[in-house]
C-alpha cells in the first residue's frame, strides 16, 4: 500500500509560497533542505496539512489559502502603544524605524511585532503576523514520507532520520518540555 500524508506520518516537502495577488515569494524550501513535520500535531497552519491529506511521495500540489485557513485574519487589538522610553536602551545601539521588526519578551513567551509607527513619546506595535489578513497560494512537491515514532507522536514533532535524535540521548535529551 501507498503511504499517503495522513496523521501521524513525517512529512518532508519542498514548497514556494507566494502572495496571489502580487506573485511575490514569501518563503521557499528550493535552496534548502526540504520542510519536515509531524502531520497532525499543529505544526503547520490548518489550510496547509489539509490541502496534503492524501498525497504520496513525487505528488505536486497547488493551493491557495484564504487568511481564515492560513495566519488568520488582522486583529486590530494585536497592536499597542508602548512608551518610547521602553526602548531607550535598544536606542543606544539601534535606531528605531517604522517596518523594524523585534520580539518582546511577555509572560507566555516571545512574541515578534513591526514598528508601524513612532513619535517622540510612543511606539506604536503590530504582533499580527506578517502574512495575517492575506491569502497565500503554496506550491508543493512530497520528498518523502514515513510513519513517526512513537516518541515522536508523543512529542507532537518530527526527530530525525527514522525518528531518532539527531544526537545520542546520553549527550541530549528530549522530554516534555524540550526536544533536540
Amino acid at each position: 500500500m501507498t503511504e499517503t500524508v495522513s496523521k501521524d506520518m513525517i512529512a518532508s516537502v519542498h514548497y514556494t509560497g507566494t502572495l496571489p495577488d502580487s506573485g511575490e515569494v514569501f518563503d521557499s524550501s528550493m535552496e534548502r533542505e526540504p520542510l519536515t513535520f509531524l502531520v497532525g500535531h499543529g505544526q503547520m497552519i490548518p489550510g496547509f496539512e489539509e490541502e496534503m491529506m492524501g498525497a504520496t511521495v513525487g505528488e505536486k500540489r497547488e493551493f491557495t489559502l484564504t487568511p481564515e485557513k492560513a495566519y488568520g485574519p488582522r486583529d486590530d487589538e494585536a497592536m499597542m502603544e508602548i512608551p518610547r522610553n521602553q526602548f531607550a536602551q535598544l536606542e543606544e545601539s539601534a535606531k528605531l524605524e517604522v517596518g523594524t521588526q523585534l520580539v518582546a519578551q511577555m509572560p507566555h513567551g516571545p512574541a515578534p511585532f513591526t514598528i508601524i509607527k513612532l513619535d517622540e513619546e510612543n511606539v506604536t506595535a503590530d504582533f499580527n503576523h506578517a502574512l495575517s489578513g492575506k491569502s497565500l497560494t503554496f506550491n508543493v512537491e512530497v520528498i518523502e514520507l514515513r510513519s513517526a515514532s512513537p516518541e515522536e507522536i508523543s512529542h507532537g514533532h518530527a526527530h530525525g532520520p527514522e525518528g531518532h535524535q539527531e544526537q545520542p540521548v546520553a549527550e541530549k535529551k528530549c522530554d516534555d518540555d524540550t526536544c533536540c
